[in-house]
């Protein structure tokens, strides 16, 4: 590159950057924007009845005047804009108050069907630089694209309002209604298109957001979640995309942190490594949830903060199922605080939302050796409109826990009955450091829980197969279930080498040699407890 190149690329930068930004105050859409509206630019919102286009321009105008701007909006529409007033009401971000000073109603349809073009733009002027306004909006451009003799002719109309909106320094909104396969000319002569749509998933309605084109500045492309509340609009962008650019290295002074199970740790060495993640693989009730909770007690004795983030125990029922096997100190460190437990309630979840909301916690209590534990995985896979994001959107989650020296464990349903392991997400062995597989074995007649480390990154660790036991005095790991093989297959059988020196006719139902042998050293492979 010459120096006469580098010195104009250096020019367009400081151009680009000296842009002022009109900030809109809708959560993440500055953020998809990278800043905000380029001020004096015109941008389209289009998109179809009910998708949120009259919201997100009042908000954005609400927004606009807390910050000392002032707001014109123009409608076309045959209807008086009083009912639309009517409808905001509701929302949060609506002051009645600022309205006509600070933002300023006015129909226009009567000026087009009178006057056409001409007059709608003589009418805007004059209302424009009475009113001082820095942000234009005008609503339902449909109606002025039929008073148009052609697309040339729209354009120029669109091209004068550009020209004096800019002398004014006043950025524009033009919203306009867009179905499928609609073209609209004037989506070449404004500076930014944002496109909103309204589909149904199954029986689920999806709104969401695309940027389809933005002069003057990068932006995040794609599909965006919408929500529309009586807060008003919030964009939710895509988790893999928010973080494309995360940091190489997180902190470096990793210590273990076990949880507290005597066989389970030495397995271990110790405990996991702090600031990995770990999935808890296992068939429904074979011990998820009480090996996680165990997890975050164990932290909580010794000082660490811990976060349960689950979908489907409530916290009264979490608490009474903690102190049922031995943890009844778990209500105590709830209580202080040290453990934190957030329920999402079982509605309708956006998948992005639920991130959002545990990373911005996290950031919020902004404390060192968090235990976390996300039970479970099938809350998310439930709230994802898109399944084939699972992997990328749960990489990227875990990648940003790492960052916040998050040690964390995730509990995975496996299918109840199975003949062999089945992993509901391919992709988890790549983004997680640590798997635990919990399930259940049938040997002679019985039911027995097992437990063993599949995959343990940057640290040794026994694979041995041990069976896991809950009574009301805790979660026990016994020794290695040496007396079976082929357990992983979910066909079990008795070892040829241990039949003769490990069964005897059936002793209470046991018919193992072995069990009271091993009775003295902690109940190995007591009945599991119905």
């Amino acid at each position: 590159m010459s120096s006469n190149d580098s010195a104009a690329g250096h020019g367009q930068k400081d151009r680009k950057s000296s842009q002022e930004r009109l900030v809109t105050g809708v959560p993440r859409l500055d953020f998809i924007t990278k800043g905000g509206l380029l001020k004096g630019s015109s941008y389209t919102i289009l998109g179809p009845p009910g998708s949120g286009k009259t919201v997100l321009a009042n908000q954005m105008a609400f927004h606009h005047i807390s910050q000392g701007g002032r707001a014109l909006y123009v409608t076309l529409l045959s209807e008086s804009h009083a009912r639309m007033i009517d409808n905001l009401e509701e929302m949060a971000f609506f002051d009645r108050s600022v309205i006509p000073d600070k933002i300023h109603y006015v129909s226009g349809y009567s000026e087009l069907e009178k006057e056409g073009l001409k007059g709608l733009l003589d009418m805007v002027r004059r209302a424009a630089q009475r009113h001082q306004a820095t942000l234009l909006i005008i609503d339902g451009m449909d109606t002025a694209k039929e008073f148009a003799r052609s697309d040339l002719s729209f354009k120029r109309f669109l091209q004068d309002l550009q020209a004096f909106t800019s002398i004014l320094g006043c950025t524009t909104l033009l919203l306009s209604p867009h179905h499928e396969g609609e073209l609209h000319p004037e989506n070449t002569a404004v500076d930014g298109v944002f496109e909103l749509s309204l589909w149904l998933s199954g029986p689920r309605a999806v709104r969401e957001l695309v940027a389809l084109k933005f002069r003057g500045s990068d932006s995040l492309l794609g599909r965006h979640e919408v929500e529309i509340s009586e807060k008003g609009i919030v964009i939710h962008p895509r988790t893999e995309v928010q973080f494309a650019n995360p940091p190489e290295h997180g902190r470096e002074d990793r210590i273990r942190m076990p949880f507290g199970i005597p066989r389970l740790d030495d397995s271990l060495r110790g405990g996991l490594l702090s600031g990995s993640t770990t999935m808890l693989l296992g068939a429904p009730g074979t011990g998820k949830t009480l090996l996680g909770l165990h997890f975050l007690l164990e932290g909580a004795r010794a000082g660490q903060p811990g976060v349960y983030f689950g979908f489907y125990e409530t916290p009264p029922r979490l608490m009474e199922k903690a102190a049922g096997v031995g943890m009844k100190d778990f209500k105590k460190y709830v209580d202080k605080g040290l453990i934190e437990i957030q329920w999402q309630p079982p509605l309708e979840h956006n998948m992005d939302s639920l991130a959002e909301r545990l990373l911005e916690r996290l950031h919020e209590r902004n404390v060192k050796r968090l235990r976390l534990f996300i039970d479970g995985v099938s809350g998310f896979r439930t709230a994802a409109v898109y399944p084939d994001r699972m992997g990328r959107f749960f990489s990227a989650l875990s990648h940003q826990l790492r960052m916040l020296d998050a040690t964390t464990l995730y509990s995975e349903e496996t299918p109840l009955l199975s003949s062999g392991v089945e992993a509901p997400l391919p992709d988890a062995a790549a983004y997680v450091e640590n798997i635990i597989l919990l399930r259940y074995v049938e040997l002679r007649s019985q039911l027995y829980r097992l437990i063993s480390i599949m995959k343990m990154r940057e640290s040794q660790y026994d694979s041995g197969i041990r069976e896991f036991s809950i009574t009301e005095q805790g979660i026990n790991v016994a020794d290695t279930f040496e007396s079976a093989e082929s357990i992983l297959t979910g066909h079990a059988r008795i070892r040829e080498d241990k039949r003769a020196e490990d069964l005897s006719p059936p002793m209470g139902g046991a018919g193992l040699k072995k069990k009271a042998k091993n009775a003295k050293r902690g109940g190995f492979l007591r009945r599991r407890k119905s």
